[in-house]
């Protein structure tokens, strides 16, 4: 008999698993009932001092799915033997695989983090207040009310060699340089607040463990191409080419500079609403393979982000390490994929801090949402431990809509409430038994 604990930074959970054979790519993945984690039979016993101590057992046996489906497209990639991502013109990379080191411990229980946009004009000033209000996981500002360059499409789109951004951020499309690589570069006009960042925390004199990133998504990137004047299925393809450039830019940019930090790396995906009440501007099967192409192509752990109701069942199909959602009671009409996403050893990044409406000045009302939250999923199926100790913290969305001071405040909340979860982790003990 062993006792796992989830107590701090340096105990982290490991599940034996068996390979599985990829058999197919993202929503083909999703759609195959037969691929299963193999697992030992475990008895499990909870012992914690939570607000709910009678929540029932998890169900067993969770699909392959979510983190799974991602780690398996990686691998395909990675082999260079992907023809159906070449037959979507993809650039299929030879990525070398990360040797184990901080970032396999990235997630531990007790984070909170930004979504990413915040208020300021000045971005030394945001920079302060990710590093003093998220310290455990800092995270990049982007500052649109600084300049519409930095927009969340701005900003990503001008690496693109055919499209031009304006000064208040509209784009116009040079259709003859449609055939050129994306080309990305950190500009002080459109990533200030990420430039400001780095330089924090090249100066400092202790870096960080992990930091946060966020790059917008294809799909998002896609439709503001199409509406641009690109046609949709160029629009989707060179939106997939300049998200995946980024990616690979960055996560080489915080390796080369700071490799002893670990980076957790989101995809913003706003358009996802879209997909969920049936307004997808290309089939699903599509993109859920050109959201996977995305992420693929890291090595560092993933998440992405589904702004309010958007669709997690598509997010989730794509396979990222981590599922950013609002925490209200729509994330209950998901249940069933959370409930895999969980078991598959996935994290979820809770948006449980409220952007639409006053916080309050004390933390107890969006905790008490949270359990609530917590306790509903695990009548449906969530794993009770999991659901609370495999979680992140964060404001539903950006902050940029809001005064600095609320931005703050907000951001000061999601770290009470991460802090909540690091004494509950604690707590947890598992008795796995053979």
């Amino acid at each position: 008999m062993k006792i796992v604990q989830i107590a701090s930074e340096s105990t982290i959970e490991e599940v034996a698993r068996i390979p599985v054979r990829p058999i197919g790519l993202g929503r083909a993945i999703e759609a195959i009932p037969s691929s299963h984690i193999q697992r030992a039979q475990t008895e499990t016993t909870i012992f914690t001092a939570v607000e709910y101590p009678d929540i029932c057992a998890p169900n067993a046996g969770p699909d392959v799915m979510g983190s799974v489906a991602q780690r398996i497209l990686r691998s395909v990639i990675r082999a260079g033997t992907s023809r159906r991502f070449r037959s979507f013109g993809y650039v299929v990379p030879r990525v070398p695989v990360m040797s184990p080191g901080p970032h396999s411990a990235l997630l531990v229980p007790g984070l909170a983090t930004g979504i990413g946009s915040l208020p300021h004009l000045d971005p030394e000033a945001a920079v302060r207040v990710s590093l003093a209000e998220t310290p455990r996981l800092p995270f990049a500002p982007q500052l649109p009310n600084r300049s519409p360059r930095e927009g969340m499409i701005a900003e990503w789109v001008v690496a693109l060699p055919e499209v031009e951004v304006a000064d208040d951020g509209s784009l116009s499309i040079d259709s003859s340089r449609i055939g050129e690589a994306p080309t990305p570069s950190l500009n002080p006009d459109s990533h200030s607040g990420l430039l400001a960042f780095l330089e924090a925390l090249r100066v400092a004199p202790e870096n960080p463990k992990r930091i946060k990133l966020q790059v917008t998504g294809p799909l998002t990137l896609g439709i503001a191409l199409e509406a641009a004047g690109l046609p949709s299925d160029v629009a989707f393809r060179r939106a997939g080419e300049v998200s995946r450039a980024w990616v690979q830019h960055l996560e080489a940019l915080v390796t080369a500079r700071f490799p002893a930090t670990g980076l957790l790396l989101f995809i913003d995906e706003p358009a996802l609403v879209r997909w969920r009440h049936g307004d997808e501007p290309i089939g699903r099967d599509e993109a859920i393979d050109l959201l996977s192409g995305t992420l693929a192509v890291a090595n560092c752990i993933t998440g992405v982000h589904v702004c309010g109701d958007g669709d997690a069942r598509l997010a989730h199909a794509a396979g990222p390490d981590v599922l950013g959602i609002t925490a209200s009671d729509s994330a209950l009409e998901d249940a069933d994929v959370l409930m895999r996403h969980l078991e598959a050893d996935g994290w979820i990044a809770w948006g449980a801090v409220p952007t639409d409406r006053p916080v309050g000045d004390s933390t107890e009302g969006p905790w008490r949402r949270l359990v609530g939250l917590w306790c509903e999923l695990t009548r449906r199926g969530c794993d009770p431990v999991r659901v609370r100790t495999h979680g992140l913290v964060t404001p539903a969305c950006g902050l940029a809509g809001h005064g600095e001071a609320q931005a703050a405040h907000a951001l000061h909340i999601a770290s009470e409430m991460a802090d909540r979860i690091g004494d509950q982790a604690v707590a947890a003990r598992l008795t796995v038994g053979a």
